[in-house]
């Protein structure tokens, strides 16, 4: 048997069996008459074949390793245990043939041009309503149809984005299950999943001739442009719910490729009319609005009043035509399966055609006839509300009891559900256990609006489910996802998403220093909790270190030295009572104590909480991170948020410490190396040195306050210079006297010690002064005067007053500690009030409604 014939009837190791698998549904692979595989889809068969069992395997893990380590992922929703779940990518993609795309594409297109027209008219004139094409019970029951948007200005109502989920039937037949005009995602995912199957098949890539993805979103840039006419460099941000978001990775990632800010809704304030955003610069004018928010939840003022995701007067801003929103505010009603029956005749009245891809069959309940028709026919069907997404009832898993309650919930209100047929899905090739295996497939196609029409993107999001006997292919519901490609009949040619631009002699380099409040924020507190990690898992692992020492062959001045760190520990972490409390168990048998601050992650002050503290922050600006730095940052959570596999003893604890710490210096040095050292690194770099002073300060002042034996002092000094990562310069500089006087030195006064107070004090210093400030006047204003008071306490101190003893303290040390304290959380204070909040959060009083007539 030949190649070809051997591919054609799937005889191989990989697809062996895959034709005797099939059911009732079509498969988008498998031709049942002639009992083989389609002919567009051979030639990856053989590149798959010519990869190998083993190779086939290692990538298909490779993919999930790469999508992990770019934290792409999904809140799953029946996932209580998980904040969010990895992306899942089959290898095996699904393969569309040029001429049966060219056919979609003009159906897509159609399909959005007609909800693009039903937007307009249903904010607008009405016509469908008052001519009977739509139920005005239908329009009015639903809660996404929003009053306070009626008669907004024409550009400000049309459809910029759409997407809707298809599938085929048993015959083949396509029907389009559902669409997307509100807030349409998995576009990124999409962009995502073709990059890593780029990566892990180029050559395949190139043999098949696969459209590219790159002028689908050059388009999207470009139609988000010209949004607004009037100004030929509008501002763009990309607004999202928020990290807590099941798609905030793609907020993130979109708002990162294409070049945009990435804002939520306390970013954002109505003033004058107009949009701002509220920056570390200033408050900066925003032209267009790419939300990806809930239209509901965008302005509290006018829309749903318990929202606290959006911002008050957007709607009268969009009004008066001093911003753009796509998509539009409004739009969300047309995601209401209830349109689906009436969209044949809507068509022909508003385009003159028919639908080129029909609906899946629905029937309006609010209907008497459609209404019984469901009653009858409950469990073949799936029961949707009209408003609720994610709200579908697949009767067919229903006992008699809970068909009769769901068929009294409907009789009750029966405007608001509708009936769908429960469409087979058609099935499409899935790698399971390195081999193929039919399973049900849904894809998603994207379209953006131009100037002649709509644009699709040559590809989409297509997902199955992960067992040959679930209808589940949500991401919701954990389902898979595959790339989509679209075979063409030449070679694509590479395309960038930004257009060259020619050169005009002058640059504008404003955008390049517009950074969100609550992003300047987030990366001040990146700042701190990275260091806060450090600065505790480098004291654990020298406690840990004396303790092991202490163990083997420690006398009495070793563990009063153990204790004192002990109880150190307790105070710098602020895990009180900790070594604080019972001093005769805990100190003497402290490994419980160490384990709960190394890896509880619940443990506030503990190392894990820190660490999960530092990815929650970065996790909110993560846009702002290259991808090696994420990768970083992945480690970091993965590193401590993994099973406790092997023993937990002082060896595996230790070892955690020191990962922990190469960890964490590797983030801080991949950032200092990818990020432009403007005020975003100034931000997190202030916030990791203000952290370091502070913890220092702790640490010394419980440490050296108070005097010790000399064997204790001597063991506590190495043990903090250790700690401090000063131990081999203080024993370089000072060979022949070591001393506190020395160590203080060293620890505290000299400024060419990156470990210092005083060379922390004075970046401090140079970054503060750096940062933008509204005082125009020739003093200094409370950031800049605080930061004078600790430079200089510092510059005039002298280590050999601070050594000096007035019984059994070290008053002048003390004093000159708790004098530095105060004023770094002055400065942090300050810093808080002048940079991270420009305008007050808007509370609602009284709720506003706009009337208008029906």
């Amino acid at each position: 048997m030949t190649d070809e014939a051997e591919v054609a009837t799937l005889g191989s190791q990989l697809s062996s069996g895959y034709g005797a698998l099939q059911g009732a549904a079509y498969d988008e692979m498998w031709s049942k008459e002639a009992g083989q595989t389609l002919e567009h889809w051979r030639p990856l068969i053989r590149s798959l074949e010519a990869v190998g069992d083993k190779e086939l395997q290692r990538r298909h893990m490779e993919a999930q390793r790469l999508l992990r380590e770019n934290g792409v992922n999904y809140n799953v929703y029946h996932d209580a245990d998980e904040f969010s779940q990895t992306w899942q990518l089959d290898t095996v993609p699904l393969l569309v043939p040029q001429k049966d795309w060219d056919q979609r594409e003009q159906a897509l297109a159609q399909r959005a041009t007609l909800f693009n027209l039903i937007l307009q008219d249903l904010y607008g004139e009405r016509r469908l309503v008052k001519e009977g094409l739509i139920p005005a019970k239908l329009l009015y029951s639903n809660k996404h149809f929003l009053r306070p948007c009626y008669n907004l200005p024409q550009e400000a109502s049309a459809l910029t984005f759409y997407s809707c989920d298809l599938s085929r039937g048993p015959n083949g037949q396509m029907w389009v299950l559902s669409d997307r005009t509100q807030t349409p995602s998995g576009a990124g995912y999409a962009l995502e999943n073709r990059i890593v199957m780029t990566r892990l098949f180029p050559d395949t890539f190139r043999e098949i001739q696969v459209h590219r993805l790159s002028l689908f979103f050059r388009t999207v840039r470009e139609s988000l442009s010209k949004l607004t006419p009037n100004r030929e460099d509008p501002r763009i941000v990309v607004l999202t719910p928020g990290p807590d978001s099941e798609t905030y990775f793609e907020h993130a990632y979109l708002a990162s490729y294409l070049g945009y800010h990435l804002v939520q809704g306390n970013d954002l304030a109505v003033k004058d009319g107009k949009v701002w955003l509220k920056s570390l610069e200033g408050l900066k004018q925003v032209d267009i609005i790419f939300r990806r928010l809930d239209d509901s939840d965008c302005d509290p003022l006018e829309l749903s009043e318990s929202s606290k995701l959006g911002i008050p007067g957007l709607l009268q801003a969009v009004r008066e035509k001093q911003v753009v929103i796509a998509n539009p505010l409004g739009s969300g009603v047309l995601e209401s399966p209830g349109l689906l029956p009436f969209l044949p005749a809507i068509a022909k009245s508003l385009l003159g055609e028919e639908l080129k891809i029909p609906s899946v069959a629905t029937w309006w309940c609010g209907q008497e006839k459609e209404l019984q028709y469901v009653l009858d026919n409950l469990p073949k069907l799936v029961i949707k509300s009209i408003s609720e997404r994610h709200s579908g009832v697949f009767c067919q898993a229903l006992d008699k009891a809970q068909l009769d309650e769901l068929r009294s919930r409907i009789k009750r209100n029966p405007h608001l559900y509708v009936g769908q047929e429960h469409l087979h899905f058609s099935t499409a090739p899935t790698l399971i256990d390195n081999v193929l295996k039919p399973r049900l497939s849904v894809m998603r196609s994207f379209l953006v609006a131009t100037e002649t029409g709509y644009a699709a993107m040559p590809g989409g999001l297509t997902r199955v489910a992960r067992k040959a006997d679930s209808f589940l292919v949500s991401d919701a519901q954990g389902g898979i996802s595959k790339d989509t490609w679209i075979l063409n009949d030449a070679p694509d040619k590479q395309l960038r998403v930004w257009p060259q631009i020619v050169h005009t002699g002058q640059f504008d380099n404003e955008e390049e220093e517009v950074l969100p409040s609550r992003a300047a924020e987030n990366l001040y507190w990146v700042g701190r909790y990275i260091e806060r990690s450090e600065s505790t898992a480098r004291l654990l692992r020298t406690v840990i270190a004396n303790l092991n020492d202490t163990d083997d062959y420690g006398d009495d001045s070793d563990k009063a030295c153990l204790h004192i760190l002990l109880q150190a520990l307790t105070t710098m972490t602020g895990t009180v009572p900790g070594f604080l409390g019972d001093k005769s168990t805990l100190l003497n048998q402290p490994f419980d104590e160490l384990k709960s601050l190394i890896l509880d992650s619940k443990r506030m002050g503990g190392l894990a909480q820190v660490l999960n503290s530092f990815v929650r922050s970065a996790f909110s600006v993560r846009d702002l991170w290259s991808n090696d730095t994420w990768r970083t940052i992945d480690d970091i959570d993965e590193e401590f948020n993994q099973s406790q596999a092997e023993p937990i003893n002082l060896y595996s604890l230790h070892s955690r410490l020191d990962e922990a710490v190469s960890y964490i210096m590797a983030f801080i040095g991949l950032a200092g190396e990818s990020m432009s050292h403007d005020n975003s690194w100034h931000l997190l770099d202030i916030g990791r040195r203000i952290e370091r002073v502070l913890m220092q300060l702790k640490l010394l002042r419980f440490c050296l306050t108070e005097t010790q034996d000399k064997v204790v002092e001597h063991l506590l000094l190495e043990s903090l210079l250790n700690t401090q990562e000063s131990l081999i310069t203080h024993r370089r500089r000072y060979r022949k006297s070591q001393s506190i006087e020395t160590a203080l030195e060293l620890l505290l006064l000299d400024p060419t010690n990156p470990r210092s107070l005083a060379f922390q004090v004075f970046r401090i210093e140079q970054f503060v002064n750096g940062l933008p400030r509204s005082n125009k006047k020739q003093h200094l204003d409370e950031e800049q005067r605080l930061c004078l008071l600790a430079t200089t306490r510092v510059r005039v101190a002298r280590a050999s007053d601070l050594i000096a003893v007035n019984g059994s303290e070290r008053t002048e040390l003390k004093l000159f500690l708790d004098e530095i304290e105060q004023t770094i959380t002055a400065l942090a204070k300050s810093l808080h009030h002048t940079y991270f909040s420009h305008t007050q959060s808007a509370q609602q009083l009284t709720t506003i409604r706009l009337e208008i007539a029906p």
